[in-house]
């Protein structure tokens, strides 16, 4: 199953059309897509029994991140090897560094960036899970349980900003508007022959800069929901940004920060493509 946010509107995706969800269930679900979550494996249920109407076309650029607005957005740190290497930092062991990427940052997959003045802008293609079902104390084993599906994001991530000061400023540096793309549409996890083994990719203006797969994360998608969930309760609808391979701008030598006028484009195996212009 697709989900997406089509001009803020719920919808599911079928043979590359939208149906309009709350049309479609007589209004038995809002047209809100961050509230489906509360209700979701009942709306799962219903979007995969249901006789579902011809859908519309659409625009990509008209999707908005299919969780727009997250209670809790995590975002996981130095999470494959070859990106921990790249920052000069260990692999870490135990929990990885865990920051967040504030609710105004977060926006669709096509969009227009405006880059931070004197700042050094750096990207970072990531799989994005999404939650489904409450977590607390949950088992790594019954982790996949609780997802609702997976995304693409990108962390978009100011250096200046982030590295600035007497301790990192990893939230700030990483949550000016629209560093958080999300999307293009949630995919449930039972669409993929394997989610824990996916490719990332990134390229600016055509040129490959990261390429990975998601078998090398360091902590996988259940294992971060585990941890993170020993911790503290993860809510339907909360994001985690699961980190990314190596290849970013920061890691480089000499080192290579986005400009005006680069097209950034991110794209997970199986889900789908981002697309960022940035201005000045």
């Amino acid at each position: 199953m697709r989900m997406a946010n089509l001009s803020g509107r719920l919808a599911l995706i079928v043979d590359g059309r939208a149906v309009d969800v709350e049309e479609a269930s007589d209004g038995a679900f809002a047209p809100d897509p961050q509230v489906v979550y509360d209700r979701w494996e009942e709306f799962r249920t219903w979007a995969t029994t249901a006789d579902l109407p011809a859908g519309t076309p659409f625009e990509a650029r008209d999707l908005g991140s299919p969780a727009p607005a997250p209670r809790q957005t995590l975002a996981i740190g130095l999470n494959y090897g070859d990106h921990a290497a790249e920052s000069g930092f260990a692999a870490p062991e135990g929990l990885p560094p865990v920051f967040t990427k504030f609710v105004t940052s977060i926006s669709g997959p096509v969009t227009e960036v405006k880059l931070p003045a004197n700042g050094h802008t750096d990207w970072e293609v990531e799989l994005v899970a999404v939650i489904g079902r409450r977590a607390e104390g949950v088992s790594e084993a019954d982790s996949w349980g609780h997802v609702a599906g997976l995304t693409v994001g990108q962390d978009i991530s100011e250096r200046v900003q982030q590295l600035a000061g007497p301790a990192p400023q990893f939230s700030l540096g990483k949550s000016f508007p629209g560093f958080a793309p999300i999307g293009p549409w949630l995919v449930t996890p039972d669409e993929f022959d394997d989610p824990d083994d996916l490719e990332l990719r990134c390229a600016i203006n055509g040129e490959e800069v990261q390429k990975g797969r998601t078998r090398d994360l360091i902590h996988s998608v259940p294992a971060l929901i585990a941890r993170l969930s020993a911790v503290l309760p993860l809510l339907p609808g909360d994001v985690i940004f699961t980190g990314t391979p190596a290849g970013v701008g920061l890691g480089r030598d000499p080192q290579r920060f986005l400009a005006p006028g680069d097209e950034l484009v991110s794209a997970v195996q199986g889900i789908g493509e981002l697309r960022q212009t940035f201005v000045a």
